[in-house]
């Protein structure tokens, strides 16, 4: 629970962990869980409870996210108990900063002489926000979920003026050069968190 919902534009997202998945099971739920989806903006995520601690090298983010923000429903939650390893979460963290600054070279030759330039920055800030607050997490700052605490957090980090991020409208140039000056200085962060190769 981030505090972020906007009513009648939000979806709820929720896991649903079983036991095994034969296709009966995942049959006899399908007519509920479309239900949810198109009469109350429901989201599922289907796991089998084996598989969470094996995968969680691969979505070392989103478990580690679901064990903070979510709240469970029923049963006991597999992710309250789940350790992910640091270096997991510093790939991914990579991965998803290095996506979002490849994609903003798009965005400049795409849409920078275009009015709605500043809607596409906007766009590429709110997907920064989940690997800059992990980002934060692994450098031991404990900061709130919402876009301007971790853009306040990063910038007072990294030493960067983030005001420009707050009025994207008002100037989208200068909030993409701001942008790409944080995530550079981000991804500069990360490198140097890297283990060494053993030789």
């Amino acid at each position: 629970m981030r505090g972020g919902w906007r009513d009648g534009s939000s979806d709820v997202d929720l896991v649903l962990v079983l036991a095994d998945d034969p296709a009966s099971t995942l049959e006899a739920i399908g007519p509920a869980l479309e239900l949810a989806r198109f009469s109350a903006r429901i989201e599922t995520m289907i796991l089998v409870a084996g598989e969470i601690e094996r995968s969680a090298d691969c979505f070392p983010l989103l478990y580690s996210d679901i064990a903070r923000a979510s709240v469970t429903l029923a049963g006991t939650s597999p992710f309250e108990t789940l350790v992910v390893p640091d270096h997991h979460k510093r790939v991914r963290i990579e991965q998803e900063l290095r996506e979002t600054r490849i994609r903003m070279r798009r965005v400049a030759t795409d849409m920078a002489r275009h009015q709605n330039f500043g809607g596409a920055v906007e766009r590429k800030l709110k997907q920064a926000r989940a690997p800059l607050g992990s980002l934060l997490e692994l450098r031991g700052e404990v900061v709130a979920d919402s876009l301007d605490a971790i853009l306040t957090a990063c910038g007072t980090a990294y030493a960067i003026d983030v005001a420009p991020l707050r009025r994207v409208t008002e100037d989208a140039k200068l909030a993409f050069q701001t942008l790409a000056r944080l995530l550079d200085a981000a991804l500069a962060d990360v490198d140097a968190r890297e283990q060494p190769r053993k030789e």
